[in-house]
C-alpha cells in the first residue's frame, strides 16, 4: 500500500510539473539551468534544499549504480520496474524542486538587503 502511494505521488508530481511548464510556468531549459544555482545556494546555506538534494543525489546514484536491489537479469521486468519508478520519482522531484527554487529566487530579488528598523 505504501509503495503504491509513493508511486502515485511521484507520478502526480511529474504530471503537475509538466503541466505547469506547459501553462506558462518555467520551461524545462530554465529548470535545468537553475540546477547549478540551486546546488550553489544550498551549499552556501542560503537555500533550504539540502535534504531534497541529498535524496535526489541518492536516487541518481541508485539509478546509475551497477548494484541493484532487484537485479534485472533474474527478475526480468520486476528488476526494471524499480529503476523506472526511481527515474520517475527523480524527474518529478527535480521538476518540482527547481520550480520551488525559481520561485525562491524571484522572491529574493524583491527583497532589499539591510537591517530591520523597528
Amino acid at each position: 500500500m505504501a509503495k503504491t502511494l509513493k508511486r502515485s505521488a511521484a507520478f502526480t508530481a511529474l504530471a503537475r510539473a509538466l503541466m505547469a511548464g506547459a501553462r506558462g510556468g518555467p520551461s524545462l531549459g530554465a529548470r535545468l539551468a537553475a540546477l547549478p544555482r540551486m546546488i550553489r545556494a544550498t551549499a552556501r546555506g542560503e537555500y533550504d534544499g539540502g535534504l531534497r538534494l541529498a535524496l535526489m543525489t541518492a536516487a541518481t546514484a541508485y539509478i546509475v549504480s551497477p548494484v541493484d536491489l532487484l537485479p534485472e537479469i533474474p527478475l526480468a521486468i520486476f528488476g526494471l520496474a524499480d529503476d523506472a519508478v526511481m527515474v520517475t520519482w527523480l524527474a518529478g522531484s527535480v521538476l518540482a524542486e527547481t520550480e520551488r527554487f525559481l520561485e525562491w529566487e524571484e522572491r529574493r530579488r524583491s527583497v532589499i538587503p539591510g537591517h530591520v528598523v523597528p
